[in-house]
């Protein structure tokens, strides 16, 4: 019988683990710290791995704490409310604008584009390797899942860099509202598989609707309250606690409103950080509140990271399984590259693009947790099963491969 740990004693163990993981790093690896604590997490894995397969220690007791954590309801119910705001709170809404049509279509049409040519790469894949037979909807699950990228290790590069801002404006516009429309577009295909029926387009299309635009709309009713009540008090610890309601309670508000909460963060986040942090509070006020901020995000992604490098060690990858996988690398990134290229091209006419572009926001468009907490949430064992590897082999690549070789690519098309 597996031993329920409680919250606190969870949290312990994630914070101690993240804190030494970020002190090695810091002192001997010098990764970028999301990247560097994956990876220390998954060396740590490994050797456990090994240890036990020779016989030197038994490998219950992790697996038995990796139970007690449930990594979708970590991320959804938990980490993604404040990641998500606290990347949008940074975002400057003018360097938004400047870039608001490609932003728009890569976050809309890319994602929509990406999610139907990963699913078809899938459906085929693993019928032809005879791993299982899927349907096609359940194919277009897994493109949904595989299409949402994650800007966080590549944005610290970027800034490293010195990357130019109308690329780092793209990667983070766009990766903030691509995560948002991607969980509709996975919601959405989750209730038309839960439901049994045949897909039709004026239902979905409505329910997408519904998702995206009423979560557009609670994002900016929660922006303006927020905002209207920074400009009303100078307490810091007050506004402080205004923008922790913002991203609890509003997320919890947009859910019982069945409208996309992703989305709800990332405008209230947009909103605060703009409206609110220079017309409402203080110099020193807006200090304090971006130290916070970042703070949060820095502890988070810490955590977050350490549980994906810890997560190898419960991961299966076995029989065909261990061919499709990484061919699932090739057409994620392939698929990536065409829905980004295509609506590139289709602008060129009202839009200036710097040469590489396209090159570096499909390297640059990393998976990450999001993924992963996505097909944790499927209830279906055998889906899940199926799922679950190729998708972390994906955000593994994606993370230590492509994160770590981004700078390069950004100095190949002198970016820097």
């Amino acid at each position: 019988m597996v031993k329920i740990m409680s919250l606190f004693e969870i949290a312990a163990v994630l914070l101690t683990a993240a804190a030494v993981g970020s002190y090695v790093n810091h002192k001997w690896i010098k990764l970028p710290l999301t990247i560097g604590l994956m990876l220390l997490a998954m060396a740590a894995g490994l050797v456990g791995l090994l240890l036990q397969n020779i016989g030197w220690i038994g490998h219950a007791g992790i697996e038995k704490f990796l139970q007690n954590i449930d990594f979708s309801e970590v991320v959804f119910h938990g980490m993604l409310s404040f990641l998500l705001f606290s990347g949008a709170l940074h975002i400057n809404i003018e360097d938004l604008k400047s870039a608001k049509l490609p932003i728009a279509v890569t976050a809309t049409v890319s994602t929509f584009l990406s999610t139907f040519l990963i699913g078809s790469a899938f459906y085929f894949l693993a019928n032809a390797l005879s791993v299982t037979h899927i349907s096609w909807l359940y194919a277009l699950l897994f493109g949904a899942i595989l299409s949402p990228t994650d800007p966080i290790a590549v944005l610290a590069i970027i800034k490293k860099m010195g990357a130019p801002k109308s690329i780092e404006t793209k990667i983070a516009g766009e990766s903030l509202f691509n995560d948002g429309v991607a969980i509709v577009i996975f919601l959405t295909l989750l209730g038309l598989i839960m439901a049994g029926a045949e897909p039709k387009i004026s239902s979905t299309l409505l329910l997408l609707l519904q998702q995206a635009g009423g979560g557009l709309l609670a994002g900016a009713a929660l922006g303006w309250l927020a905002c209207q009540m920074l400009r009303r008090t100078d307490a810091h610890h007050v506004q402080l606690l205004i923008t922790l309601a913002v991203v609890s309670g509003g997320y919890l508000f947009a859910e019982k409103l069945h409208v996309s909460a992703p989305l709800a963060m990332v405008v209230a986040g947009i909103m605060i950080g703009n409206q609110g942090r220079t017309n409402a509070i203080s110099d020193k006020a807006r200090e304090q509140l971006g130290f916070f901020w970042e703070l949060i995000d820095e502890i988070l992604n810490a955590v977050l990271f350490l549980l994906i490098g810890l997560e190898m060690m419960v991961i299966k990858i076995e029989g065909s399984l261990a061919l499709l996988a990484p061919v699932c690398i090739l057409a994620a990134l392939a698929s990536r590259y065409i829905s980004v290229a295509i609506p590139l091209q289709l602008m060129k006419p009202w839009y200036a693009f710097t040469k590489g572009t396209s090159a570096v926001m499909t390297w640059g468009g990393l998976r990450g947790a999001l993924s992963i907490a996505m097909v944790l949430t499927l209830q279906e064992q055998h889906i899940k099963e199926l799922f679950l590897p190729c998708v972390y082999a994906v955000v593994v690549f994606s993370i230590a491969v492509q994160g770590l070789t981004f700078g390069r690519l950004l100095k190949k098309y002198n970016m820097t």
